[in-house]
């Protein structure tokens, strides 16, 4: 698979107008115990885009075998410490930059389409635990993306004599 979700995300995050006024920063992190990692590390940081540099994959052997990977995007936003409207407000920034993101997305997966890479059309946006760290808002979202895999026996991968 030849689609990076880091450096696509980067671009939208640093590109974006409404992440600059909200003042979202990009990083890479490991997973979700590495995203909350970073928001400890960096408490001058107001908001979050963190792409993992992780992802879960499957492959389907069936009649049109194929390749998934899952990406997870991680998206955070301080608020005033036991503050329910801030949350809430907080949620509501980070639903809007999700919303801005897949109006680009849409246009990403028409093209990589055209180079049989498949985004699945469903990504849906969740919102993480208000327990998860203290005053800030946390949500993620998962990208999943395809490509068609060859799966034709080839015997010069085999020792010789070997059958199947």
């Amino acid at each position: 698979m030849n689609w990076s979700a880091s450096t696509f995300f980067r671009r939208l995050t640093e590109s974006n107008r409404f992440a600059a006024e909200h003042g979202y920063k990009f990083s890479e992190v490991s997973g979700l115990e590495g995203f909350h990692g970073a928001l400890g590390k960096a408490l001058n940081t107001k908001a979050f885009v963190c792409v993992s540099d992780t992802s879960a994959g499957a492959m389907e052997i069936n009649n049109a075998p194929h390749t998934q990977r899952v990406k997870e995007i991680f998206m955070a936003r301080r608020h005033a410490a036991a503050d329910d409207k801030a949350r809430n407000e907080a949620m509501d920034n980070m639903r809007e930059l999700f919303r801005q993101f897949m109006t680009v997305l849409l246009q990403e997966k028409i093209r990589l389409d055209e180079k049989s890479i498949y985004i699945d059309p469903r990504i849906t946006f969740k919102e993480i635990d208000k327990y998860f760290f203290m005053d800030c808002a946390c949500a993620y979202f998962q990208i999943a993306v395809r490509t068609d895999t060859d799966l034709r026996f080839n015997p010069s991968e085999w020792t010789d004599g070997f059958q199947c």
